[in-house]
Formats: C-alpha cells, structure tokens, sequence
C-alpha cells in the first residue's frame, strides 16, 4: 500500500455531471486506500441536481470522511472579480492544508486552481504535486473565435502550472497538443472510471421490462433513450429533426429522455410543433399525453441509481452529443448491454468504435443519424452483438477501480519527478 497523502480535489460546481461523478468516485477511492482527500467546489445551483449529500455521506469502512470545502467565489462563468477572490481564498486554503497533491477538474477550477497551487510547499517537503484533469475541452467550433482564442491561452497559462495532465480519452491529449497546450510528456490517459456493477447486473426491481411497466411504457414499444442534461450542444434538437418523421411513420417508436435543464421548455416546445405526444413523468399534473401513447417522454431529473434501470429500458441509446471530453452515459449503456448510436465527438469512438461496439455518425449529420437509428431498428440481432462486445471493453476499461489505480501512478510518479507517461 502507497504511504497515505493529503489530496485536495478542486472542482468548480458539484452538479450531476460526468466530471463531477469522475470526481466524487476518485475521492471516494482514494479515501478506501487510506488518503486523507478534501474536496474543494464552488456553489451548486440549476436544475441539474447535486452530488453534494453523496459526498456528505460517504465513510470509509474506519469512519473517516472526505473533508469538503465550499469556495463562494468559484462560479462557473467567467467573472474578473469573484475570480480574482477564488483564486485569493483557495492559495490561502491550500497554503493551510499543505496537501502532498492537488487535482483540479473542470476549466475554472483547472485554471484557477493550478495557479494557486503553483509553487507551494507540503507539509513533508518538496513541492506540492499538481495534476489536472480534462473531462473536455472548454474551447471547441462551435463557440465565438474570440472567445474559443481566450480559453486556449488560459489553458496555455495552468499548463506551465501542473506537472501532469489527465486525458478522459486520447482525443483529449490530441487536441490539447494541437492547440499549442502543454508539452507531450506531461501527458497520460485515465480513462473516467464508474461504478460498473449497477450497469452489469440489474437489481432486483430494475430489469428492462419492469422498469418499462414502472413508466407505463409497453413492452412492445421501440425505445430510443437518451440519457444528457437538456443543454446547449447535447443533440436534442438532432434528434427531433431527424427521428421526427420516423415517429410519426411508426407510432411504436418513442424516445425516453432522461434529464433535466435550461433547454427544457424550448425542447418540449419544438416537440409540439411537430405534434409529437409528450409525457412528462416528473410533472403528472402537466397536461400531456399518456405514457402508453406519447413518442416523448421526459422523465426529468433522477437521482443516479436510477440510471441502470432507465437504461435497460431502452431498446437503443443514441448519444448525439456535439462536444464531450467522453461521454460516460456511452460506456454504461454498453455495459448493460444496450446497443448505441452516438456522434463521433471528441472521445466518444474509444468507447463507441464504429461497426464493432456501435454505430458512430459524422457530429451534426442529421441524415446519418436517421439512418443509423433504422439500422438498429431493422436488424436489432446485429445491434445487440455489437452491444455485448462494447460490454467486454468497457467492463475493465471503465472501472473505477482502474481509475483510481492509474491515478496513484501519476501521483507517484509525480511526486518522484517522473514525466506522468512513466507512471
């Protein structure tokens, strides 16, 4: 066992979220192998949902916790002067904890953060370790030039702040490299870990029918989930415009969106236009169709171990994302053994290779995504063997355990001057 460090976690807002979940599952590991982990966030607010009463809760088998640190000033958007006071507040908080490491996750956190824990000392003498993880890239295609030139130059600035950086997927590294950010051997992949036996194994309670049967969904509907938050860039708007018609053609099919988020309204708005039946589970009281008969249907928010099950649901899991870092909702339809079809962003085609773990379309390509959903509908046999081959990848591949595992490399190498590829 690796001598216990004093580890803080830097994170910019504990929402239900895939980075966010990365996060929590690394503390929690870590905290099992006996580290003593501190996990500093900004304020936690939206429709999103929140990890915080997890994290509260948790205790190792001996009854130590993870030690939390609310940072008011730590907001998401970009804001000069509660940057300027984050920035202040958590170099005095790290100054105070002298952690052996610091592990910041997010953009604001990781630029925020590695400036802060630049050049401080542990309690044990040496520099503090710092270490960065990219759970996507801030700066993309889709986003003002002036603004995508001024996330790339903020990353370039915390890159010659850390001694490693963390990639989700090898994507990531690429277009970090591409970008001019950091030099190659502060490099190294983790891929994001979960907690992989919900999604192998279903509860008792929680397999496919039943949990059809719980909705009011009929067994002999064609399911097509999709389990993102109803944001900016996640592809609802794509799947309305391509699957629309295929509805209205086959009155079997329907669509399960399971989530919750600022687009919501708009969302449901341009289903009706297209006189789609809509049933919002989390809002009974709504006037809506039954869940019997709509062709959408909202599930809204759900606490994470409901997940699994919703999951199981699904005849198909399309993921029509135009960013990820890699989307974590792919690995775990896979481990339930659901076929998918996603966009090919970023790092999704590590977990979704294209005719051999799934089907992958071109991002945006509306045609391509209708033709991949048919595919999956016409010859679900194929579909399903697809699905069980990316169960087999994903099963270590996706582990938390490995996860944390390749963590304690970096930091170890970290901490004996290594480069993080040596770990």
């Amino acid at each position: 066992m690796p001598s216990p460090l004093r580890i803080a976690h830097v994170s910019t807002r504990l929402i239900l979220g895939g980075s966010q979940e990365n996060t929590v599952l690394s503390c929690e590991g870590q905290a099992e192998a006996g580290h003593d982990v501190h996990l500093v966030f900004g304020p936690i607010y939206g429709p999103e949902g929140s990890l915080l009463d997890r994290v509260r809760a948790f205790r190792t088998a001996d009854g130590r916790a993870i030690t939390t640190h609310e940072s008011p000033h730590l907001i998401r958007a970009v804001h000069p002067w509660h940057d300027a006071r984050a920035a202040r507040d958590l170099r005095r908080l790290l100054a105070d904890l002298k952690p052996d490491v610091v592990h910041t996750h997010s953009s604001k956190a990781g630029i925020i953060g590695r400036w802060a824990a630049w050049g401080l000392r542990r309690a044990r003498g040496g520099p503090v370790a710092v270490v960065h993880t990219i759970h996507g890239p801030p700066f993309h295609d889709f986003q003002n030039a002036l603004v995508r030139r001024g996330y790339i130059a903020a990353e370039r600035f915390a890159a010659k702040r850390c001694h490693a950086i963390v990639s989700v997927a090898d994507a990531m590294t690429r277009q970090y490299l591409d970008a001019g950010i950091g030099r190659p051997e502060q490099y190294t992949t983790v891929y994001s870990g979960m907690e992989t036996a919900p999604f192998l194994e279903a509860l008792p309670g929680e397999s496919g029918p039943e949990v059809r049967a719980r909705l009011g969904i009929p067994a002999d509907r064609f399911i097509i989930g999709t389990v993102a938050r109803l944001a900016d860039l996640k592809g609802h708007d794509d799947l309305l415009a391509a699957l629309g018609p295929e509805l209205r053609r086959n009155p079997a099919w329907a669509m399960l969106w399971v989530g919750d988020g600022w687009r919501r309204a708009r969302l449901i708005a341009a289903a009706a236009a297209m006189n789609l039946p809509i049933a919002e589970l989390d809002r009974p009281s709504s006037p809506g169709a039954d869940p019997r008969t709509a062709q959408v249907v909202i599930t809204g928010l759900v606490p994470p171990q409901r997940i699994p099950g919703l999951m199981r649901a699904m005849d198909l899991l399309v993921h029509p994302s135009y960013r990820e870092g890699l989307p974590r909702t792919v690995p775990q339809a896979l481990l339930c053994g659901v076929p998918v079809v996603a966009s090919d962003a970023d790092g999704t085609p590590e977990a979704c290779i294209d005719g051999r773990t799934g089907r992958l379309y071109p991002v945006g390509d509306r045609a391509a995504l209708t033709a991949a959903v048919r595919w999956t509908a016409e010859d679900p046999a194929r579909a399903r063997l697809q699905a069980l081959e990316g169960r087999a990848l994903c099963r270590d591949r996706f582990s938390s355990e490995r996860m944390v595992a390749d963590l304690q490399r970096v930091y170890d190498a970290v901490l004996a001057g290594k480069a993080p590829a040596d770990a």
